[in-house]
């Protein structure tokens, strides 16, 4: 693929920061009926309150926790690669926000943010995993709710290569006011700015703000399908062309079985998935694909080795459950 794609040049010692929800993530295995009597459409991310919460928790077994949130799955993804990467997002003072901290920093991932000792407490998101692996989030925000500029060293984002975004911070008006507050110190830094699109009901929400962010800060879109139509109201990815080569520089179409698409300018290439065994679970799978794509980006690889290595790694996490690979995913990737 032709490629005008401009890669950083190594000069910031910080490779990537990340901003996003420090969330919780509480793996259960479910039956289809479970999906059907609670009222949730299979592979949504639904917002919960504390109680709605401790009732789905009720009638279902945990497997297992882990330090999540999209931002957070893709910046440990990088830890683990061996970059130099920092997560910040807001976490209280109690168990879970313990255990977001511990948990996270066994990546080697830099997590410096001080937990509050006021308000809601630590978010954490119940994920339902059907028969067919496919997984469906209801979230209770909490602590990250109320994520604001104060939660930020922005003397930190001045040395950082990448400034990567979830979508989903945009649910908050005070994450959002912390949210452009950082892209603005980013882009005047000359840190690249990445922006993960996070869900397609996401999407809905903040359409028109979303490409207003994307115009006038945003070097780089990760997306899925579902969310690329919901940005542009299209009914087939191919009528999204040329609102995607226009779109930014780089956009970057996660497409499941069938691999990924890499838009750069008006070049295109689709990469395909590399399967590493049975799927169990896809719980993350974008954001990890994401880290191993990014991981390319900051060895100054090729856009289509970016996206093999996206592959690699997005193959192996959809083989087990949860977001954090138990294959060394640095000895796979070589």
């Amino acid at each position: 693929m032709k490629e005008s794609f401009r890669h950083f040049e190594h000069k910031k010692k910080i490779d990537l920061i990340g901003l996003g929800n420090a969330i919780v993530d509480i793996i259960v295995n479910i039956e289809d009926k479970f999906l059907e009597i609670n009222n949730l459409d299979k592979g949504s991310m639904n917002l919960i309150s504390s109680e709605e919460s401790q009732r789905l928790l009720e009638n279902c077994k945990v497997i297992k926790q882990i330090s999540g949130g999209s931002s957070a799955n893709t910046v440990v993804c990088l830890a683990e690669l061996g970059n130099d990467v920092q997560f910040i997002g807001r976490v209280k003072n109690d168990q879970f926000g313990d255990f977001f901290s511990s948990d996270i920093k066994k990546s080697k991932t830099i997590f410096n943010t001080p937990p509050i000792d006021e308000g809601a407490p630590t978010a954490h998101s119940i994920i339902l995993i059907t028969p067919d692996a496919q997984r469906t989030m209801c979230t209770y925000l909490g602590a990250s709710i109320e994520f604001e500029s104060k939660d930020i060293d922005f003397s930190v984002l001045k040395e950082s290569k990448y400034l990567y975004l979830e979508g989903y911070l945009w649910d908050s008006q005070l994450a959002k006011n912390a949210f452009l507050s950082a892209a603005q110190i980013a882009k005047q830094s000359n840190t690249k700015i990445i922006l993960s699109l996070s869900d397609s009901f996401c999407v809905d929400r903040h359409r028109e703000s979303f490409l207003k962010l994307i115009d006038e800060y945003v070097d780089i879109v990760f997306c899925n399908e579902s969310e690329v139509l919901s940005l542009f109201q299209k009914d087939k990815l191919a009528n999204c062309e040329g609102d995607l080569s226009s779109l930014c520089e780089l956009v970057v179409v996660t497409l499941g079985r069938n691999g990924s698409l890499i838009i750069n300018k008006n070049n295109s290439e689709v990469i395909k998935s590399i399967n590493q065994g049975k799927v169990i679970d896809t719980t993350g799978a974008g954001d990890i694909y994401a880290g191993g794509f990014i991981h390319g980006l900051i060895n100054n690889c090729s856009l289509r080795k970016c996206g093999e290595l996206g592959s690699i790694c997005a193959g192996q996490i959809i083989t087990q459950l949860g977001s954090r690979s138990n294959t060394d995913l640095k000895e796979l990737l070589k």
